[in-house]
């Protein structure tokens, strides 16, 4: 397994204050979500945007096709039986992308951590267990994985972290019921969970984008002072 992820690097500033680590979906890259950056409304905010390159590996419910991704998935209901090793491997990587941001002057609690659909998987798998506090998560089209045991390994350092989910309401690869029991769940938990769905398939639309910029200048207000 590779220890460290090549990624593209979008900055507001060249004194960056802030990052957005933002975790691609099954089979894209970290060109994905690259063009999103300027239509986020956040370029007064001293930002560095990171969109790492998933590993490679077979994906069996692809017939075993080598692509990007986060961890192999085995069902169409994507939970039943799940990669925990896998996906344990890449909490590995995406804690290494914020161990590599601390040694670059930008501390746990001015980073955020956002991805879509397995990304989104990824974001929570590492943020619920971080020692460290962030700034927050941003949870697009995705769900809550190992569910059962978020309970036992959950850290307190993100309890009171803010997470933005967003889900499209014809979502014919995660289905939208997915998020609302990890939403459900999360809440169950003390989770402070801001939702939106929208009227869209497996994807991202303008309000969406709208909303998450937003997000992004509510969790990163220390650049107001």
């Amino acid at each position: 397994m590779t220890t460290e992820l090549e990624c593209i690097e979008i900055g507001t500033s060249t004194q960056p204050e802030f990052s957005v680590i933002w975790l691609h979906g099954l089979g894209a890259d970290g060109n994905d979500f690259a063009p999103i950056v300027p239509e986020l409304g956040v370029d007064h905010i001293p930002i560095r945007f990171i969109f790492p390159h998933a590993p490679v590996m077979p994906i069996t419910i692809n017939g075993g096709m080598p692509m990007r991704a986060w961890y192999d998935l085995y069902m169409m209901d994507l939970v039943r039986y799940e990669d925990e090793k896998g996906l344990r491997e890449s909490q590995q990587l995406v804690n290494a992308l914020i161990a590599r941001e601390n040694a670059r002057g930008i501390p746990t609690e001015n980073i955020v951590l956002a991805g879509f659909s397995q990304g989104c998987a990824m974001t929570l798998q590492t943020a619920l267990r971080l020692e460290e506090k962030l700034a927050g998560m941003i949870c697009l089209s995705g769900y809550l994985p190992l569910a059962k045991k978020i309970e036992a390994e959950r850290h307190s350092a993100n309890q009171h972290t803010p997470i933005l989910m967003a889900h499209g309401s014809q979502d014919p690869v995660v289905p939208i019921i997915r998020a609302e029991e990890s939403r459900d769940l999360l809440t169950e938990l003390g989770y402070d969970i801001e939702w939106h769905t929208y009227p869209m398939p497996h994807a991202v639309c303008a309000e969406e984008v709208q909303a998450i910029g937003a997000f992004l200048q509510r969790v990163l207000v220390k650049s107001d002072n």
